[in-house]
């Protein structure tokens, strides 16, 4: 008789935490965070739940996990460098308003800056996984452009970079104002008028 082969556990584990993620994520469109639990995520995914405490300590540990799985991919690219700063910047970030827009990208995002508030862990992890990485990929384009001489010598990048991401995020979680092209073509004009070479 044949012998059957063993069933692939990584490949079952994999499709359960894929399972899971989809799960976070889409429950907390429909009832917001704090509706959120493990029960209902295990519910949805078609997993106990102690499969989920297995893996992870908590329901913001299962969205941090949901919402950054795919990060590292997002951001390997870096940004665009046709040779003009602004267009590219512009480009970026009317892409990035889109996606801030987007129903579906919004709930697990603010989200987790409620559970990030009040719980440090998430927070820092939030940040390295997320935030900073994407810092980091402004930040070396506007290096490029100041090596290009199209920014002036002596800025420090990585904060000119945080002024460009600074008022977009604070606009988009305190509502002070819509994620708009106007908006967001204006943002970067002014930033760069200041950092541009003088003379």
């Amino acid at each position: 008789m044949a012998n059957k082969a063993a069933p692939d556990s990584t490949r079952r584990s994999e499709r359960s935490r894929r399972a899971i993620f989809d799960a976070a994520l889409a429950l907390v469109g429909e009832v917001g965070y704090e509706k959120l639990t493990i029960e209902g995520i295990a519910s949805r995914a078609g997993v106990g739940k102690q499969t989920i405490y297995r893996w992870w300590p908590s329901k913001a540990a299962v969205l941090l996990d949901a919402f950054t799985v795919d990060a590292d991919e997002d951001y390997a690219a870096g940004l665009p460098d046709t040779g003009d700063l602004a267009a590219d910047l512009k480009f970026v970030l009317r892409a990035t308003a889109d996606e801030f827009n987007d129903p579906a990208f919004q709930a697990p995002y603010r989200a987790l800056a409620v559970a990030g508030a009040n719980d440090e862990e998430v927070s820092r992890t939030f940040v390295a996984r997320l935030l900073e990485p994407g810092i980091r990929v402004y930040t070396e384009r506007l290096r490029a452009a100041q090596e290009a001489g199209e920014v002036a010598e002596g800025i420090d990048v990585r904060i000119a970079a945080e002024m460009v991401l600074s008022p977009f995020s604070q606009r988009w979680l305190m509502r002070t104002g819509e994620l708009t092209y106007d908006f967001v073509d204006t943002l970067v004009d002014q930033v760069l008028r200041g950092l541009r070479p003088r003379g």
